[in-house]
């Protein structure tokens, strides 16, 4: 299955902050929506990387309560590793695993189409071999 079956049909809004923000305006965002990242976007760069609460937890272990005046732009993982609507959920898997990160945006050439985790992921993989399972248990049973 391809990334973009994934992602179809998909509606609400992908929170985002900017690379000039502050780095408590985002853990006010990452908090009050309650998830684990956020993409970050630069003026005329598009997405210039990922804020995650990993990102948000060195840079408090390292700076103290000075990471919270420091920019995003910072503390934020960059380069932005990627995906796009054609590759598999399984490359995407594979990735995240390599790459050791929860999260990656769907890019379209510049344009952001989606934000994807770790659990979309998961979900869809559990899904697909629980419907594997009762194939199979179906064709037992008519045997």
């Amino acid at each position: 299955m391809t990334i973009a079956r994934l992602i179809a049909g998909r509606s609400g809004e992908v929170w985002r902050c900017h690379a000039e923000d502050l780095v408590a305006d985002a853990v006010e965002v990452l908090a009050t929506k309650r998830i684990g990242a956020l993409p970050v976007e630069d003026a005329g760069a598009g997405i210039a990387g990922i804020l995650s609460e990993r990102d948000v937890l060195y840079c408090l272990q390292a700076h103290g309560s000075d990471a919270l005046r420091m920019k995003v732009r910072d503390v934020m993982t960059a380069p932005v590793i990627s995906v796009t609507p054609q590759d598999s959920v399984l490359h995407a898997l594979g990735l995240m695993t390599r790459r050791r990160v929860r999260h990656l945006p769907v890019m379209d050439g510049a344009r952001m189409v989606a934000f994807i985790s770790i659990g979309d992921l998961v979900k869809h993989r559990l899904d697909a071999i629980e419907a594997e399972a009762e194939a199979m248990r179906s064709y037992i049973q008519s045997a």
